[in-house]
């Protein structure tokens, strides 16, 4: 199977290809707030309430307690040119209620906002935020609780982790984030807001821009007042890679309530079986994954690593560096994907099925909160039926 995702973070998968290494870098609350944003947008916090609690009342490590199985609505509300922009049909209630039969209890939504704003002035436009409140809508009303982000967009912030773009990304940052919280502010704590995706960032120098996009972040929801005052907000790694997580990021955004900030990492390991669509000079794919997964007929096509041991791994960092401390993980995308080429079809499937359970098991078991991700290849979004029951039912098994 050829997936149609554009794959935007390919140099930070494979960077979770190399064995992972554990480092000590203890998380403190947070660390003084020195951002500072220059005006270069009006600002849009022009509606401000006073702090409002109701139905705000769970910490974030509360909340993701009630997190047990999440689902990405992949390659629709961030696609380029519109909704329906990569082939996916107008996101629906009857979809939402569709994945939560399926046994999911949390949605993430990526989403674009620059191609639906004003390049001088970054004002969104309101039709476009009037859509994404009623999709919000839809899964709330649901009791579904919902992860809304800035997801790849573009790359403006993504891509300009730099001290040169600092100012500017900033600026968006704050006029983004201003406007999306005014207009979902009335949403009760089923709703949480994700800072960015997956921010290309390599190096301390980096990760120390990308920590004040993430503070821009917070103080520009934490501005508009009301319910958004108690919102649980998410923060993600560099490159949501977890060994870079593990290694750079050692602290957390001031905030002036406490405990309401997760983490976000990724997960798509080994990528030669997860992603990867063909084969390159510097590896091939893999069919096949895990204990007794192995192809004896097709055994060039065995994986070379990132198996079993390697996953437990990768979760036991992040457990201990936030879980441990009180801070929730999100791990907002992860997935292993059917192909149709696979000499040994059936060992590959059911090495699919295998990664799948066994990798969400393990998130689970680590404090880890999974969202798997889809872009409408596991459940048909416009006759809202399932069309790979194999995945849904190691995702469950796996959760449960």
């Amino acid at each position: 199977m050829m997936l149609k995702r554009i794959l935007w973070f390919t140099s930070a998968i494979l960077s979770i290809a190399l064995p992972f290494k554990a480092a000590s870098c203890d998380i403190p609350p947070a660390i003084k707030d020195t951002t500072v944003v220059r005006t270069i947008y009006p600002s849009y916090n022009i509606s401000p309430k006073a702090p409002d609690r109701t139905r705000m009342s769970n910490t974030a490590e509360q909340l993701a307690a009630h997190i047990k199985l999440g689902w990405n609505i992949g390659n629709t509300m961030e696609a380029p040119g519109s909704e329906t922009g990569w082939g996916n049909p107008l996101i629906t209630e009857d979809y939402i209620k569709l994945v939560k039969r399926s046994g999911f209890n949390a949605i993430r939504i990526p989403c674009a906002w620059n191609q639906y704003s004003d390049n001088k002035s970054a004002k969104i436009q309101d039709a476009w935020l009037n859509r994404v409140k009623q999709v919000v809508q839809y899964c709330i009303k649901n009791d579904m609780y919902v992860l809304l982000n800035i997801h790849w967009d573009g790359g403006w912030l993504e891509n300009n982790c730099t001290t040169a773009k600092k100012d500017s990304v900033n600026a968006r940052q704050k006029a983004f984030w201003e406007q999306i919280a005014t207009t979902m502010r009335d949403f009760d704590e089923h709703l949480m807001f994700a800072s960015a995706n997956e921010p290309s960032t390599n190096d301390a120098a980096q990760m120390a821009v990308l920590f004040s996009y993430h503070q821009t972040f917070v103080n520009a929801v934490r501005s508009t007042g009301g319910r958004n005052t108690y919102r649980i907000l998410i923060v993600q790694g560099p490159g949501t890679d977890i060994t870079k997580t593990n290694r750079l990021m050692g602290t957390l955004p001031k905030d002036e309530v406490a405990n309401r900030l997760m983490v976000e990492v990724h997960y798509y390991s080994p990528f030669n079986f997860c992603l990867m669509e063909k084969d390159q000079s510097w590896g091939r794919m893999f069919y096949y994954w895990g204990s007794g997964h192995h192809s004896l007929s097709d055994p060039s096509r065995n994986p070379t690593y990132g198996e079993e041991s390697e996953v437990k791994s990768a979760f036991q960092l992040m457990k201990a560096k936030f879980v441990d401390k009180g801070i929730p993980v999100i791990m907002g995308e992860y997935g292993a994907y059917r192909r149709a080429t696979p000499k040994d079809l059936a060992v590959h499937n059911d090495a699919i099925d295998y990664w799948i359970k066994f990798t969400t098991r393990q998130a689970i078991a680590n404090g880890l909160k999974p969202f798997f991700w889809d872009i409408g290849v596991a459940i048909d979004r416009r006759n809202n039926k399932i069309l790979d029951q194999r995945t849904i039912n190691a995702l469950v098994a796996g959760a449960n």
